[in-house]
């Protein structure tokens, strides 16, 4: 206990010292930091604050040293969030890297692999997309049509990704692609390459909220290296179910983001647009809707909490994100929805005069917030999942 007072002690002197004024202070959304090799960093003080944080390994804090991370224990990473959490730090780095391809290529991958790509991952230089869903294959993952043949001295791939978020700005891709036609499950294999390799184009799609986050992804013979597939051809299909673990706990932890698009709370939006009367928002129906969405939002960082603290403790991230990550998108689909029906004529803007940002930013949100039900698995493949694996409930005969 003495060791970690004392481990919180430096930390809290170490934040102090490093941590830039501008980093103490609510994401703002173009300044978010996802790393690679196009970073163009609007805020100076954002590279720095990655820079030193990555120096000590805290972009992934136990991760191990020799991977580029901090080699913190699970007690010292709670002392760091804490005393991240009280100086109201950004993070220094979103990044699919860390949140899900790290974690499967600490369990996964070779050595060579490791030393590779995840102190790169820690430093922020490579930005990485997820090449999983495809037009024939998208709530059945499975049936995926991406082939890759063994040339010998390399892959050949050949086929189309769907959806891959960001696929237009990132540098590499964790992709699974099929290296047996005669098998489903045992055909998939999970595999690494630059999206600068010749044959690989990616398109954006343009989403009814104005945004173009995901991109349709060809592949027209591309050459990939023997040594970048991940685990032996045909066993991919384990190390998928288990990155989409990770991508659903993550994505449901940050609220899908809706937090820096909306600017004020629900309730402080409600407040403002809808008025107050005798201390409590004037409309009692949106009222009553309003509490119940923030007692589902309490009751949902609660199970986050306890669901971290499992994991900590050495448990499973297992089958039950996927209650978390169906829980979290019906939360935040129902939050978006009651802000723009709180902001009354104001959410009717899409640009142009009469209309303030944050009013534009959460109509988009709104809309944005349709997808939550789709990525990272949608609901009712969450919802088999939970009844397979959680509850034990068997298949409909």
């Amino acid at each position: 206990m003495a060791d970690l007072e004392t481990f919180r002690t430096e930390t809290r002197a170490w934040l102090e010292a490093n941590c830039p004024p501008s980093m103490r202070t609510p994401m703002v959304e173009d300044e978010v930091v996802w790393g690679g090799r196009g970073e163009k960093f609007k805020n100076p003080e954002s590279k720095l604050w990655l820079d030193r944080m990555a120096e000590k390994g805290w972009t992934a804090p136990i991760w191990p040293k020799e991977y580029g991370g901090g080699g913190l224990s699970k007690e010292e990473n709670m002392v760091l969030e804490q005393e991240l959490k009280a100086i109201k730090a950004r993070p220094p780095l979103a990044s699919f890297g860390l949140w899900m391809l790290g974690p499967v290529l600490l369990e996964y991958a070779n050595e060579e692999q490791k030393k590779e790509h995840l102190p790169k991952i820690c430093r922020g230089e490579i930005r990485w997309c997820q090449g999983y869903s495809e037009p024939g294959a998208g709530s059945d993952l499975a049936g995926l049509q991406t082939k890759c043949e063994d040339k010998g001295d390399h892959w050949l791939i050949n086929g189309q990704k769907i959806w891959t978020s960001y696929a237009d700005k990132a540098d590499w891709i964790f992709c699974l692609v099929r290296t047996d036609t005669s098998k489903k499950h045992e055909g998939i294999s999970f595999i690494l390459f630059d999206m600068q390799t010749p044959g690989v184009e990616p398109k954006p799609i343009l989403l009814i909220s104005g945004s173009s986050p995901f991109c349709e992804t060809f592949f027209t013979d591309v050459k990939v290296p023997k040594g970048n597939l991940v685990g032996e051809p045909g066993k991919g299909w384990e190390i998928a179910k288990r990155l989409l673990q990770y991508e659903r706990i993550n994505i449901s932890k940050t609220g899908f983001g809706s937090d820096r698009s909306a600017g004020l709370s629900l309730p402080e939006v409600a407040k403002k647009y809808v008025g107050v009367k005798h201390g409590v928002l004037a409309d009692t129906d949106l009222r009553a809707r309003i509490t119940k969405n923030e007692m589902y939002s309490d009751a949902f960082n609660l199970t986050i909490q306890r669901n971290e603290a499992q994991a900590k403790a050495g448990g499973d991230v297992g089958p039950a994100t996927s209650i978390v990550k169906y829980a979290a998108a019906t939360m935040n689909k129902e939050k978006t929805e009651l802000q723009v029906e709180a902001l009354g004529l104001q959410a009717l803007g899409w640009e142009g005069e009469g209309f303030k940002p944050g009013e534009i930013a959460s109509t988009r949100a709104m809309l944005r917030a349709k997808g939550n039900s789709i990525e990272g698995g949608t609901s009712e493949i969450n919802l088999n999942v939970v009844a397979k694996r959680v509850l034990g409930l068997r298949d409909h005969q």
